[in-house]
């Protein structure tokens, strides 16, 4: 099977279109129903965020399952697949590890070296093993990539450039003065968790946290020493704060014009500040609209693909990191080619330890007053000079890895030997996974 990944994202798609697939209820449920009655994709995996939903699959052939995935995408999103197809992107083999272990990193995301999409990434992979759509193809892989990502954030300064969408919003809005603001966190998922904890850390006046959990509302701003209000507040609070950050997983907005139109607290010394927000929602949490209304500036996920080009990628740490990602493809290639070619010399040892077998039976049948100690020693003869015999091809398979030819030999050995290496037992099973989803 070859390694595949085709998808969309900020980078390939305007955000229009990664909305309307957010608007769909459960959108990689759909895709992965889809992609389970095709006989071209093997094992996948569907990664969805709010910017970003593409398929990594172990494919028997190639434009197959392309076409299938294309398919099961352009459902989702209600365009025609022809027209779809110029925005996405596909990644074969080599360039799909590169890319895969790269998105791990953070290097792929809208805010660059966001920490986010390795969680993302973990939840994606644990919800494809609980499905059974991936196993002993597709888990190292992703486990490798896991542990690269691990890797970025603790052993670069990565963390030290990294800016969450959370930090590129706040700057958009540029909010004068954090410390006395008043702010309201509508939402209580991952986003919203690294939202409150950012402006946690900022040492904002108020926080206050509004969800349809109120439950997780409640956890949430304990953890911040905050405080949650009901989500039938949610109207009341908007005239009350400085600030709001919105990342819920709703289909429509939740805030519209006639929210804000309320007159607005004053604060504690009278003045009558501002209102900013930031909304993380693809679809988007908050009426669009609501930025034309005075007092009010308005800062979405389209702002800030919109300025992405302003963040720097080409600073140490990056080059860094990218050079981690190199290592690590390497690394990783090197390792599949090994695995690759084991069955071919686990099926030659398993052949030729058969005919040992076979010729030591043979041998009592027609020499039955052999004594045990007799046997054991033509049996131990016979054994060396069978070794002796595979040394050689077994050495070679070993140079040739290290040139990158080790499947061209392997494949001369299972056509002078006769081999089928599914007759051995190659070493396919993925270890146990830990408490973290990593091994």
């Amino acid at each position: 099977m070859s390694l595949l990944i085709v998808g969309l994202s900020h980078e390939s798609a305007d955000l229009a279109l990664l909305e309307r697939i957010g608007l769909q209820e459960r959108p990689g449920e759909s895709i992965s129903a889809r992609l389970l009655a095709s006989v071209d994709v093997g094992e996948f995996l569907v990664l969805t965020t709010c910017n970003r939903v593409e398929v990594v699959a172990a494919v028997d052939r190639f434009h197959g399952a392309v076409n299938d995935i294309a398919t099961a995408l352009a459902e989702v999103s209600g365009r025609q697949e022809e027209t779809l197809r110029g925005s996405l992107y596909v990644h074969y083999d080599d360039r799909a590890v590169h890319h895969l272990f790269s998105l791990a990193c953070g290097l792929r995301s809208m805010a660059l070296g966001e920490p986010q999409v390795l969680g993302q990434l973990r939840q994606a992979l644990a919800r494809a093993q609980d499905a059974g759509t991936v196993a002993g193809q597709l888990n190292p892989l992703l486990q490798h990539a896991l542990r690269v990502g691990k890797r970025a954030h603790a052993e670069t300064e990565l963390d030290s450039v990294a800016k969450s969408l959370v930090h590129l919003g706040l700057h958009e809005l540029a909010v004068p003065d954090l410390q006395r603001a008043r702010v309201l966190v509508v939402g209580a998922g991952a986003m919203s968790g690294v939202a409150a904890a950012t402006l946690a850390r900022a040492g904002v006046a108020e926080l206050c946290v509004v969800a349809r959990d109120p439950a997780k509302a409640s956890a949430l701003a304990a953890r911040h020493h905050g405080r949650s209000v009901p989500w039938s507040r949610l109207a009341e609070q908007l005239g009350a704060v400085d600030l709001v950050v919105t990342c819920t997983g709703a289909t429509e907005p939740v805030i519209d014009v006639a929210d804000l139109s309320r007159p607005r607290e004053r604060r504690h010394d009278g003045s009558l500040p501002d209102l900013a927000i930031l909304d993380l929602a693809l679809p988007c949490d908050v009426d669009p609209r609501v930025g034309d209304l005075p007092g009010i500036r308005r800062c979405g996920l389209a702002d800030l693909h919109a300025r992405r080009v302003m963040q720097d990628d080409s600073s140490p740490v990056v080059r860094e990191v990218e050079d981690l990602v190199t290592g690590e493809v390497a690394a990783y290639l090197t390792e599949r080619r090994a695995h690759e070619v084991a069955p071919t010399v686990a099926a030659l040892r398993a052949q030729a330890g058969a005919l040992v077998q076979e010729e030591m039976a043979r041998l009592e049948q027609r020499l039955p007053e052999m004594d045990e100690a007799a046997r054991a020693e033509v049996r131990r003869s016979v054994s060396r000079v069978v070794d002796k015999l595979l040394h050689t091809p077994t050495v070679r398979v070993k140079e040739k890895h290290a040139q990158d030819q080790a499947e061209d030999y392997a494949r001369v050995l299972r056509e002078l030997f006769d081999l089928d290496p599914r007759d051995a037992v190659a070493v396919t099973t993925p270890p146990a996974l830990g408490p973290d989803g990593v091994r």
